[in-house]
């Protein structure tokens, strides 16, 4: 294929290397017919996938970071095994405004909490009246009572097999039974395990509704405010809006047959990556085709051109954020592997309605879609002569002292994270205090702050003595009790003076395996809520050392394909892993100054490193690829990258600020891991937007000059003239 770079009427070899049969190809979809027959099959295929689709498989929460390897996960599964494995504890906390609590109050809240919750008991078997010892209901359990008598507890056993919705239920029965007919001045919280599952559960309850319509509002304006046209707008909207809803459902069928989790994070992240690069990719699309209709009178051919040229690099985009998240597939973190499947095929359907159904659509309605803008044949493009002109001008006049500029400003936004700290406790995962969370306070003022989630210790019953005086020796260890086991194995409960999630908890965690590893024959596992925050801590540490290098190395051979240059893509990669590194302190200073949010969750900087390395290098991807293309027409280096900037800088500037905004929408989920990713990610894309790709890149092609395009410059690909 042939094109014609402005103002350079010689033919030229398509510089885009690997992907350039790409656009060929695709050019072949947007003909007179051709272009219906996308459009119908689009509507086909998408109709299926609504009727078809079905529901997601149930999920659940438990150990949802941790692979089976894990010794926490260990403990799980042995657990289940045991005849005390179906119990799962919810604790109310009674506590009075002032004095000690009422005694026969509680006692009373509790007979009606454990009454309320019968359907879901352990026992439910029996008659919903029966009584246990005293005549309380069946399942009570005698209150009790912290050393100022001014706290009490109690246990109210749930099954712990229940499916989200009824342990949801459950919970909501219990809350509502235990506060009826309190005195003034006592009040009841309810937390535990399933309380915070309770909890989650509500988080999300109408957030996929919440998330489609912040993010299609967000993208609609933006695209409004880009385009300035009545209905422009709204053909990327619905094409990217209808691929955002075929995903779900794709995901929705991925997770039934497979392991792939579709609870509410992953669908949530997954639709934004769909909006936020779907749309990118329209952008680019639509930019270069209203570019082209300015050369060419025909709107197919003119479609055919900007496939030609902006295809390559939609695809290198692309398929570098598809591999990067098909590398979470070698993660040991569960919740990191699902995200990585459905996020790539996210990305995979983004990418087929960008590329296949917008071309054909926007070529149904012609130029008058552009209307009161509309392109036309010898018009001049404004974007030669406008700002991102000026502005690759005045950065390539000055490029030492630009670059040295550029850089300092990244490392004082990098120093912020000098401090950065990695792990939430339970209580710290909401952005809005819920029930369980004030329960678990409570707790913890009264009573040793594990009580609520003591860990819990697996081993053969031959040694239940040994290893419960080993458990007993070490310091922190409260109380340690037989809570369950059969003749094979023994089941203990170890209470530990540390709060849940605590860098304190976890060094008592190791403590104390490593006391009743010690026992001889013992075979002994220790797991409970802070074992497994401990386990999935260290899954995460090892996901970050494995998986760093592959998305790197991923992004640099997806970069030697498209460019053929070793140089250009070992700059490239080191300027948007500054990009990280200058978000991530940035964003932690602001979290600790301004937001006053807890540490980073364990997943995080993995999942904030892959959208920002492998979504950040889409921007130098579509400024390069033309870079190349107007060095393929025989401009030298500085004129080929000042070009590029005034031809995309508008575009890129826009699709930079709409998936800033897209990834800020997850701020609508009161999670505060999924708030902290959409900071992060939503700073350092306009961070690489504004500064990286605008000023740092084309100051350091200007110092490079062609020895950026290295080994293979595009020039020596441009045929002889006739």
């Amino acid at each position: 294929m042939e094109m014609f770079q402005s103002g350079d009427k010689t033919p030229t070899r398509d510089p885009h290397g690997f992907f350039s049969p790409v656009g060929r190809v695709l050019g072949r979809l947007v003909g007179r017919r051709a272009k219906w027959v996308v459009v119908v099959l689009a509507v086909l295929v998408s109709a299926a996938a609504f009727a078809f689709a079905g529901e997601p498989k149930a999920v659940s929460t438990t150990a949802a970071s941790l692979p089976d390897s894990a010794e926490a996960a260990q403990v799980i599964a042995l657990r289940e095994q045991l005849p005390s494995s179906g119990v799962a504890p919810a604790i109310v906390v009674y506590k009075a405004a002032s004095g000690p609590v009422d005694v026969k109050a509680v006692e009373a809240s509790r007979d009606s909490g454990v009454a309320a919750v019968t359907q879901w008991a352990p026992d439910a078997g029996g008659a919903p009246g029966g009584t246990g010892a005293g005549g309380a209901p069946a399942g009570a359990i005698p209150p009790q009572l912290s050393d100022d008598k001014g706290t009490a507890i109690v246990i109210v056993p749930l099954k712990a097999d229940l499916p989200d919705g009824e342990n949801s239920d459950a919970v909501a029965a219990l809350r509502t039974a235990v506060r009826e007919g309190l005195p003034q001045g006592l009040t009841a919280t309810v937390t535990g395990g399933p309380a915070f599952g309770a909890d989650i559960g509500a988080v999300f309850e109408g957030a996929d509704i919440r998330l489609l319509g912040a993010t299609a509002a967000v993208v609609a304006v933006l695209l409004l405010i880009t385009y300035r046209s009545p209905w422009l707008w709204l053909v990327p909207l619905t094409v990217v809006g209808t691929g955002d809803q075929v995903a779900s459902k794709a995901l929705t069928i991925l997770s039934r047959i497979s392991d792939v989790r579709a609870d509410g994070a992953v669908t949530g992240i997954t639709s934004v990556l769909v909006f936020g690069a779907g749309t990118n990719y329209a952008l680019l699309l639509i930019a270069r085709y209203r570019e082209e209709l300015r050369r060419t009178e025909d709107r197919h051919d003119a479609m055919r051109a900007a496939l030609g040229s902006a295809a390559p690099a939609i695809l290198a985009s692309g398929g570098t954020v598809t591999l990067a998240l098909l590398s979470l597939g070698l993660a040991d973190d569960p919740f990191a592997q699902s995200l990585g499947y459905a996020g790539a095929l996210g990305i995979v359907v983004a990418l087929l309605y960008a590329l296949l159904v917008l071309p054909a659509a926007m070529v149904l309605f012609g130029r008058r879609l552009f209307w009161p803008f509309v392109p036309r044949v010898g018009t001049l493009d404004p974007s030669h002569a406008g700002v991102w002109r000026r502005l690759g001008d005045a950065v390539t006049r000055r490029p030492v002292v630009v670059a040295v500029s550029s850089v300092a400003v990244l490392v004082v936004l990098a120093l912020g994270g000098l401090t950065l700290s990695v792990g939430q406790s339970p209580n710290e995962q909401f952005l809005k205090k819920p029930e369980a969370v004030v329960g678990q306070e409570q707790l913890a003022a009264a009573f040793p702050a594990g009580t609520s989630e003591p860990a819990t210790i697996i081993a053969k019953a031959s040694a239940a003595a040994a290893v419960t005086d080993a458990a007993k020796g070490v310091e922190g260890v409260q109380d340690v009790r037989k809570a369950g086991g059969d003749d094979r194995l023994v089941e203990l409960s170890a209470v530990l003076d540390a709060s849940p999630g605590t860098t304190k908890a976890f060094d008592q965690v190791r403590a104390l395996r490593t006391a009743v590893h010690a026992v001889p024959g013992a075979d002994a596992l220790v797991g409970g809520s802070d074992a497994e925050a401990l386990d999935a801590k260290t899954t995460a540490d090892r996901d970050r050392v494995v998986l760093f290098p592959l998305i790197l190395g991923i992004v640099v051979v997806v970069l030697l394909l498209l460019l053929r240059s070793v140089v250009a893509a070992l700059v490239l990669v080191a300027t948007v892993v500054a990009t990280y590194v200058a978000s991530m302190g940035a964003s932690w200073f602001a979290f600790q100054h301004l937001l006053d949010y807890p540490p980073l969750a364990v997943s995080t900087p993995l999942l904030a490193f892959l959208f920002l390395v492998a979504l950040g290098v889409d921007y130098n991807i579509f400024l390069t690829t033309r870079a190349r293309e107007e060095a393929a027409g025989g401009s030298h280096a500085r004129e080929s990258i000042v070009t590029a900037l005034a031809v995309t800088g508008g575009v890129i500037t826009s699709a930079g600020i709409l998936l800033a905004a897209v990834f800020a929408v997850l701020g609508v989920l009161p999670l505060v891991q999924l708030a902290q990713i959409g900071v992060i990610v939503g700073f350092g894309v306009l961070l690489d937007t504004l500064v990286v790709r605008s000023v740092l890149v084309p100051a350091l092609v200007s110092l490079l000059g062609e020895r950026f395009w290295w080994p293979s410059h595009p020039a020596e690909q441009r045929p002889a003239r006739a």
